[in-house]
């Protein structure tokens, strides 16, 4: 028996990667512009969620939807490449905080410009209210997945 695919609208998954590697491409070209050449894409499951003042290995892990593991992994790289380092969790002294280096915390700030820049674009072109509305829907989305886990 012979099976075509029909032509149809991309279901949820492709868009989604669509959109992630969109932004990934645009935000991670614009961050080599500016000197931060050393990083990869999936260093992006740390550096998205990193806070100034530090975040547990186990809080990336949950906010970013990775295995622990991953998150280790990835973690090991960007110390090596001077992002980040351990230190001691003032709240547990059993539990190290992931905390941004100065040249982290300079990657962080230029992150945060650029992706301002790539969602005022959006939000231009779309319109502010449709894009704040697209906005909503991916949270529903995204929080409908979190809740089941």
């Amino acid at each position: 028996m012979h099976t075509h695919r029909v032509e149809s609208e991309p279901d949820l998954g492709v868009l989604a990667v669509r959109v992630l590697f969109s932004v990934q491409r645009e935000l991670f070209t614009a961050l080599v512009e500016q000197g931060f050449d050393d990083i990869q894409p999936r260093a992006g499951a740390v550096l998205a969620h990193l806070r100034a003042d530090g975040i547990r290995a186990s809080e990336l892990a949950c906010a970013s939807g990775q295995r622990k593991q991953v998150i280790g992994s990835l973690i090991d790289d960007l110390e090596r490449l001077g992002y980040v380092e351990r230190r001691p969790d003032p709240a547990d002294r059993r539990a190290k905080l992931i905390c941004p280096t100065e040249r982290g915390l300079l990657q962080m700030e230029a992150a945060t410009s650029i992706m301002r820049a790539i969602e005022e674009r959006h939000a231009n072109a779309r319109g502010e209210r449709e894009y704040a509305a697209f906005k909503t829907a991916l949270h529903h989305v995204a929080d409908l997945r979190r809740q089941a886990d």
